[in-house]
């Protein structure tokens, strides 16, 4: 496999940067025990840094800008070995693992190897979950773009209208991320999903190399867009990256000081009989999951850069709206199991789930 060692020398760099870059630790969401595990965020220093090393590498010529393009396909391979290697270690040795909950297995070996045994496998400081998640598959994604849009470049003379829609986009995307990298430690990947082959391999495989579709579309099916067509696709970006952010600040905040503002306004919620809260002000008032739609907006106007000659480009938003119905869904089973009559009051205030007045 040519070039195959790449992936293991990427992913290392990430694991050195995850234990020793500067950072700041930080508790997580309490856990079922009342336990609050720490996590150290270095992701936004990491991810400018390995920029930086990527750009001299190129500028030095000790590897070329097209390497990711031209070698996508072995190191796809290499990636997937990877990960289901890693899929295989963390069902078989969980006792290796320190957590604050022990790993439990709930069915046969399939159901356990993809949906995962443990919920916070950790060696020592460094939480295999957590890095996965933010680290090396986003920063790998936005490489891989940049990467095929320099292939653009030696194919054609020139990177299109499109290609660099997308790849501002997904940098734009990614780099919030690690701004405000803090706030994924309340989502449902962190609080409630054990780590097995289903988050392990979508985070270091599906990621990164599905994600990227639409700029690897685009490499031999450069065209332009119109200026209208242009603004259109920007401003619906815009818009969804303003709901998907906005919603989830709002939420982060407010589960770190329940008296702030929101809108201007105390924010409103309900207190269960657990102790918790549900927030029903600012865009958690207007739908249940608002963020997820300005997270399929943004994957809308990703896709639309690519116009209508082909489904593949449209392969992300289509995977995705699956893939976030069927967790809104899940979300919605698991709090009406944990909160019982306060979430049927919470339904009664937020009757709509993503899209007001239609979904």
């Amino acid at each position: 496999l040519i070039h195959g060692h790449y992936p293991y020398c990427f992913i290392a760099a990430q694991l050195l940067l995850q234990l020793f870059a500067p950072g700041r630790w930080v508790p997580g969401a309490p856990l079922d025990d009342g336990s609050r595990l720490k996590y150290r965020l270095n992701g936004w220093f990491s991810w400018w840094l390995t920029l930086l090393v990527v750009l001299v590498l190129i500028w030095r010529r000790v590897i070329p800008a097209t390497l990711l393009a031209d070698e996508l396909g072995p190191i796809l391979t290499v990636s997937n070995l990877a990960s289901i290697a890693f899929a295989l270690y963390l069902y078989a040795f969980p006792w290796l693992h320190r957590e604050a909950q022990g790993p439990a297995r709930r069915g046969g070996f399939f159901h356990d190897f993809f949906t995962g045994v443990v919920l916070n496998p950790r060696l020592g400081s460094l939480d295999l979950k957590f890095f996965c998640e933010s680290r090396p598959g986003l920063i790998l994604w936005v490489l891989i773009d940049l990467s095929l849009a320099a292939q653009q470049l030696e194919l054609h003379g020139r990177v299109s209208a499109p290609m660099l829609l997308v790849c501002i986009f997904h940098f734009w995307y990614v780099a919030d991320y690690f701004l405000h990298e803090d706030a994924i430690l309340s989502t449902w990947d962190i609080r409630h999903e054990r780590f097995g082959f289903m988050l392990s391999w979508g985070c270091l495989v599906w990621v990164p190399f599905t994600f990227s579709l639409q700029a690897q579309y685009l490499v031999r099916h450069a065209h332009e867009l119109s200026l209208p067509a242009t603004i259109a696709i920007v401003a619906l970006n815009a818009a969804g990256y303003f709901i998907f952010r906005s919603s989830n600040l709002q939420k982060h905040r407010f589960r770190q000081n329940p008296s702030a503002p929101i809108w201007g306004k105390r924010p409103t919620f309900i207190r269960t009989a657990r102790g918790t809260t549900l927030l029903t002000s600012g865009f958690w008032g207007v739908a249940r999951h608002l963020n997820y739609t300005g997270d399929l907006m943004m994957g809308l106007a990703w896709c639309l850069t690519c116009k209508f000659g082909h489904l593949l480009p449209y392969f992300y938003f289509i995977y995705f709206s699956i893939l976030l119905i069927h967790r809104e869904r899940r979300d919605d089973q698991h709090c009406a199991t944990r909160y019982g009559e306060d979430w049927e009051e919470y339904r009664r205030k937020v009757p709509w789930r993503m899209i007001p007045g239609v979904y």
